[in-house]
């Protein structure tokens, strides 16, 4: 029977067993049970924000519960009507430590109650522990140590340690920390208040601080950071973001090793309005004899400091109405010293002006592995990332750096004009001063801000070597290009980037222009011989730009509009002036058919004119196919003229001018021999009849016409009937007249005497040709036409162009019935 019942009871505790098994986690029973006096009390919460699911309830002395609160001497057994209550509810364990009525209990602090005793629950651990304004309490962390976040951070394991102090009653928050950091010890007055925050996976058994009583340290805490090696820490000041309490001190404390080096830097910081005193950060370096060594949030910080040193945050009295906000967020790097850590560079930019020079790190990818720093030094001292020098003063600069490869530099100067009557014709150099080419850190950009007054001036940009442009058919391979691009404000225009080695002997602008050199190599260094361009204030033009181009006899030279990417601006207008010598011919090559240019208002032309001649091809830009291959003898123009586009489509032109030796074709060389064998057979002829007359003739009188060759005969309105210029041929040349012309009798009164001729004289044109690109066409001209500029004569008039003067002579009475060259009677030439 006994043996029965055995069986009985044995196969009851299994199905219990097994029921308990499939019981849901939630269910489960947890209980919990405070002595009296322990100063502890645990709440159960809601998790915030609830979840959108079904509800989950603690079940206690059969009833459902949203919250639960178990104080000192009691007792509570509970469990929840849900299988994941961590997703609804989280337990809070908060212990009140008095040290103003008894003595603290110092030491080390345990986890009470055990993690093993609460349920599975995201658990926060709370000791508030008030003391008397003249006690310092020192909370110490064991390895790891603390390391201070930012709002917005979190923590790898989920471990979080938060620090408040308090100002009278006033709570102050110190910090929120992870594992694995910098931060050995906190001293505060006044209490404090420890939160330890623990996910409910996890499974820590200890506190990981403890408690010292320390004497009165007469200021808000005191954050002591050990570094043991190479490393970083960024720490805040109390309360930040927010601002830090009002004319309070705080200090950090730094145990560097002896070989390595320390340098501080200010990532963030605000300051307020202060009514007394001033907000600064006050350092104690051991060995300096300026101590403490002060400072302005806005210095350069201290850097390359041996040993151990404080750093101390002081605020001041702020402004009722308009406070402000004090914060500091900064970053000590703790490194080996670097060679170039005791080496000096004087950068002396006394005698420069508008100028300032900044050195920076260059972009590079972030990298979790700890990454020794790279700061600028003035004066050994003074340190930081970025570092800007300015001009008028010498300037003593070091590195501390592992790799200043990591380094480059950044430079502007500002060369301004304000009186275009001091400014006109004056020159300046744009090159970079050889202080700067001695540093040991790349130079990245060198711009020059070149200001004229508006509509007075404009600039001309020489290169020491002439420039190529750069373009994806030939791309610069130096080590250096300049950018040339508008400095007028909002305007977004450049005229490209350009490099030694090409044909472009001059750059003019219309208006304030920013010129950069840029580096691509530290093969600059040795080419910077090479750089160099002189500016100089011209007097103003309309056109945006104007490139004087000298190609080279044995490459082809590609040109491109300016703005390539995003197409010339609305209504500007550009032009090339290109040289062709006179053993050269130009050939011109346009690489697109078309433009693709869709006018809005207005119309988009191109300009093709032979310098010489004067001779225009006015061709459209929207309408028109561009140009086939075309061969220039002498030098020209091309200009564009753009319209008011289409978004979308925009003007952009890119051509190529190649220049080959010019040779002579068989058809001229057959004319010019059998022109002149029939000049030849022509001047005998008239030698031979002029020596016949010349023995008939003995009556001599005074010459009465003077013949100069250099001028063409045509007369005025005529058409010219020889197609052949008068220079090709040799119709202008005369055998030498010693006696009287043969129609000298005509010249005779009625008594038989000579009269005296009346004499005008006309000089030859004598302004600029070629010096100005071609004006822009009439909006309504459309089909590619040969215009004659107005600086060219009418085909009736004969063109002036030698500089030796002649005379004509006729009689005053004009009764002869035989004219001296034509029917017409011959306009009287104007003053």
């Amino acid at each position: 029977m006994a043996g029965q019942n055995c069986g009985v009871t044995v196969a009851l505790l299994g199905v219990l067993l097994l029921g308990a098994v499939r019981l849901p986690r939630g269910a489960e029973a947890s209980e919990i049970a405070l002595p009296h006096g322990s100063g502890i009390t645990v709440f159960i919460k809601p998790k915030t924000p609830p979840l959108p699911v079904k509800p989950c309830h603690i079940i206690s002395s059969k009833r459902y519960k949203t919250s639960l609160t178990i104080k000192p001497g009691e007792k509570e057994v509970f469990s929840f009507s849900c299988h994941n209550p961590e997703n609804h509810f989280v337990v809070e364990i908060q212990k009140n430590i008095d040290c103003m009525s008894g003595p603290c209990p110092f030491g080390e602090v345990q986890l009470q109650p055990s993690t093993s005793a609460l349920p599975a629950l995201n658990r926060t651990f709370i000791w508030d522990v008030k003391a008397h304004k003249s006690i310092g309490l020192e909370l110490q962390f064991a390895i790891p140590r603390l390391r201070q976040i930012g709002p917005g951070e979190s923590c790898p394991d989920g471990v979080i340690h938060s620090i408040s102090g308090r100002i009278d009653a006033t709570a102050v928050k110190i910090g929120t920390f992870c594992s694995n950091g910098t931060v050995s010890r906190i001293k505060m007055q006044e209490g404090v208040k420890m939160a330890l925050h623990l996910p409910w996976f996890h499974n820590r058994t200890v506190s990981g601080f403890s408690i010292a009583n320390r004497s009165s340290i007469k200021r808000l805490c005191v954050i002591e950071s050990v570094f043991e090696g190479e490393g970083s820490a960024t720490l805040m000041s109390a309360n930040y973001p927010d601002g830090f309490p009002e004319d309070e001190l705080m200090t950090w404390q730094f145990v560097i090793p002896a070989h390595l080096r320390a340098s501080i830097s200010f990532l963030h910081f605000n300051v307020s309005n202060c009514e007394k005193k001033e907000e600064r950060v006050e350092y104690y370096i051991p060995g300096s004899t300026t101590n403490p060594e002060v400072f302005r949030l806005e210095d350069k910080q201290p850097g390359n400091m041996a040993g151990n040193f404080n750093l101390s945050l002081q605020g001041c009295d702020q402004d009722a109405q308009n406070p402000g906000i004090l914060r500091l967020q900064f970053q000590v790097l703790v490194q080996h010293p670097q060679n170039e850590s005791n080496k000096i560079y004087l950068v002396d930019l006394s005698n420069e002006q508008a100028m300032s020079l900044t050195i920076e790190p260059r972009p590079i990818k972030l990298s979790r592995k700890f990454v020794p720093g790279c700061f600028v030094c003035l004066e050994s001292r003074t340190c930081s990332t970025n570092l800007t020098l300015t001009s008028g003063s010498k300037h003593k600069i070091s590195f501390l750096c592992d790799n200043l490869t990591r380094l480059w530099m950044n430079a502007e100067k500002t060369i301004s004009c304000t009186d275009h009557r001091y400014c006109h014709r004056r020159s300046y150099s744009l090159q970079v001063p050889g202080d700067i080419l001695q540093l040991p850190v790349q130079l990245h950009d060198f711009s020059w801000k070149l200001l004229v007054p508006k509509d007075r001036l404009s600039l001309a940009l020489v290169p020491a070597q002439k420039l190529q442009q750069h373009t994806q058919e030939k791309a610069c391979n130096t080590s250096f290009s300049y950018l040339v691009a508008s400095a007028v404000p909002g305007q977004d225009f450049y005229f490209g980037f350009f490099c030694p080695g090409g044909s472009i002997e001059q750059i003019q602008v219309k208006q304030n222009t920013s010129v950069t050199l840029r580096t691509f190599a530290p093969s600059f260094r040795q080419e910077a011989t090479k750089q160099g361009l002189t500016v100089s204030f011209i007097p103003f033009f309309k056109e945006e730009g104007v490139f004087t181009v000298t190609p080279d006899t044995k490459n082809k030279v590609y040109l491109r509009s300016p703005n390539w990417d995003r197409g010339l601006p609305s209504l500007t207008s550009v032009s090339w002036n290109i040289s062709v010598p006179s053993n050269q011919v130009a050939c011109l090559t346009f690489l697109k058919e078309r433009t693709g240019v869709v006018c809005q208002t207005g119309r988009a032309f191109m300009i093709i004119q032979e310098q010489r001649s004067k001779v225009e091809e006015i061709f459209s830009l929207e309408d028109e196919v561009l140009p086939k291959p075309s061969f220039h003898h002498h030098s020209f123009w091309v200009n564009i003229s753009n319209c008011s586009p289409v978004s979308g489509k925009q003007l952009d032109l890119f051509f190529w001018v190649l220049l080959t030796p010019r040779t002579m074709d068989l058809t001229v060389i057959i004319i010019v021999v059998v022109g002149g064998g029939a000049l030849l057979l022509f001047a005998l002829g008239l030698i031979i009849c002029f020596v016949k007359k010349k023995k008939k003739k003995k009556n001599k009188g005074p010459p009465v016409g003077i013949y100069n060759g250099n001028i063409n005969t045509q007369m005025p309105m005529q058409p010219k009937k020889c197609q052949k210029g008068r220079k090709d041929s040799d119709s202008h040349v005369y055998a030498v007249i010693d006696d009287t012309m043969v129609y000298g009798h005509l010249l005779q009164d009625s008594n038989g005497s000579f009269l005296q001729p009346e004499v005008d004289t006309y000089r030859p044109f004598q302004g600029p040709t070629g010096d100005c690109p071609p004006s822009p066409p009439p909006i309504c001209s459309r089909a590619p036409t040969a215009k004659l500029t107005t600086d060219e004569p009418s085909p009736g008039f004969p063109a002036e162009s030698e500089t030796k003067p002649y005379t004509f002579s006729h009689p005053n009475n004009g009764s002869t019935d035989i004219p001296l060259l034509d029917t017409h009677e011959p306009e009287e030439p104007g003053e």
